[in-house]
């Protein structure tokens, strides 16, 4: 999208001093009673929101969707003890007073508040065509509905607002609504989105939310919930809207190729404006690896980087391995303790590395957040469950383009355990692995085995560490907002 909202700073300058989880002054940023008075305005807005969504990807959102499970974690190094706190999520040492915890849903509920204010405002514009106010209502309903998706899963039962907070007398959070409640508002807005938004858009209106990303959001929300007969019908309408699998794996992340046939819904970044890049290889590459790797002085970030774990999940012949997963071959790194697992080596996500790099801590890469080869996935899962239907038939095509060969007919049981493995390799490092595994009710024995295998490999880590217990399969609400909003704090924190 070439346009974006310039409330954005204005609105985090706004946030950013309150002291109230929605304290905001309506006259700081555009919704104000002098805004939202033209179809223009309007689409400012919407626009806006995208702009917001490269703020929550770029920031710290991966650390608890990604590197919290076992395809995840980090490289230690004495000598910068800044990021600890990201470090305790990792190894599940977090309290309620984690700032990286704490930023993800300020900023979750700072962007949803955005879609509110469209949401309150809309009605009242008057539109030359009635069908772009229902486009612009429905890509402000999937995205609401995408954030709670994010949030009901990381937090469970959260405070569920829907209308514009426009001044101080409103800015008092509601109680938290019941895991239900939160559910039933994402389904009521994900099937809306659907029902309004286009297949399809012009070249130059590329990255907007779509039917097949209202249509995906919604079968992933069925998954979730274990309604695969809904789930199924869901998804089989993203079949017949033209989307398919890329004869190149990799291709679905090279920035020259970006938006193919295969993307669902991805984060449009662009190297080229300052505000507008991706950052993921400074942030997730190997902290001695920077000159080597992107020609520039200093240190990457040495997060969210592969374990052992995921790095032997791949079958012998699986074609994703060498896409998804680099390893950076230094002296330097005999100073770090992860590399003995590698022979020498560290790992990085190839996924969000394609050198060269004009500028420092800027990149081209969109974040995938639905492609196509897991609607696919999903759909070969859902059928499974509901014992109707083949699910081979969308399973093999994701193997065959890895270069693997077809399955057989499976059991139940069976096809259940492939398809989970399938799903990890094909969506490694792309905020999928933690909500899969607490979807299908295998957090606390995968994060156990992963956690005796880490405290065996890396010594330094403390008895304490992957100490899971069932209650931590929640974030916790972060102490802020129970102090300010005297929320009920989850379970167990």
């Amino acid at each position: 999208m070439k346009t974006k909202i310039t409330c954005i700073a204005l609105l985090a300058i706004a946030l950013n001093g309150c002291n109230n989880m929605l304290d905001v002054k309506p006259n700081s940023f555009s919704s104000g009673s002098n805004y939202y008075t033209s179809e223009a305005q309007v689409l400012r807005a919407v626009n806006g929101c995208y702009g917001l969504m490269q703020e929550l990807y770029t920031g710290d959102y991966w650390s608890m969707s990604e590197m919290r499970a076992d395809n995840t974690n980090y490289q230690y190094d004495e000598s910068d003890r800044g990021a600890q706190q990201r470090e305790e999520i990792d190894e599940f040492l977090l309290t309620p007073t984690n700032n990286y915890v704490n930023n993800v849903w300020s900023q979750l509920y700072r962007n949803i508040q955005q879609t509110n204010v469209i949401l309150t405002r809309i009605d009242a514009v008057k539109f030359a065509n009635e069908t772009t106010k229902k486009q612009y209502t429905g890509e402000a309903k999937f995205i609401r509905a995408l954030y709670y998706f994010h949030l009901v899963r990381l937090f469970g039962g959260v405070p569920l607002l829907v209308k514009e907070v426009a001044g101080p007398e409103e800015a008092s959070t509601p109680k938290k609504a019941s895991v239900a409640e939160v559910y039933a508002q994402i389904i009521a807005d994900a099937t809306d989105a659907a029902a309004n938004l286009p297949a399809t858009y012009s070249s130059n209106e590329t990255g907007r939310a779509t039917k097949g990303a209202a249509l995906t959001l919604l079968g992933d929300v069925y998954m979730t919930m274990k309604d695969y007969p809904k789930a199924v019908s869901t998804l089989q309408q993203v079949v017949t809207l033209n989307y398919s699998l890329v004869d190149n794996y990799a291709d679905n992340f090279d920035p020259a190729k970006k938006n193919n046939t295969e993307s669902v819904f991805a984060v449009q970044y662009n190297s080229g404006i300052e505000t507008e890049s991706s950052n993921f290889i400074f942030v997730f590459g190997p902290r001695n690896g920077k000159k080597d790797l992107t020609g520039f002085n200093g240190n990457l970030g040495g997060n969210n980087m592969p374990t052992p774990s995921i790095v032997n999940a791949y079958e012998a012949k699986d074609k994703r391995k060498d896409a998804s997963i680099l390893m950076y071959d230094s002296p330097t790194n005999t100073a770090f303790a992860e590399s003995v697992a590698f022979g020498g080596k560290l790992p990085l996500i190839r996924k969000f590395y394609h050198p060269p790099y004009a500028l420092d801590g800027r990149a081209n890469e969109n974040w995938p957040v639905y492609r196509y080869s897991q609607v696919l996935l999903m759909l070969a899962e859902a059928i499974n469950e509901t014992g109707n239907g083949d699910p081979l038939q969308y399973i093999n095509p994701v193997r065959k383009r890895a270069g693997l060969d077809p399955l057989p007919a499976l059991a139940q049981p069976a096809f259940r355990d492939t398809v989970f493995h399938e799903q990890r390799v094909e969506l490694a490092f792309e905020d999928q692995r933690w909500y899969q595994l607490l979807r299908t009710g295998k957090a606390v024995s995968v994060m156990t085995a992963h956690g005796i295998a880490e405290k065996k490999r890396l010594t330094r880590l403390s008895p304490a560490s992957y100490n899971i217990q069932p209650y931590q399969l929640l974030y916790p609400i972060p102490e802020r907002e129970i102090r300010l909003n005297k929320f009920e704090q989850n379970t167990g924190w």
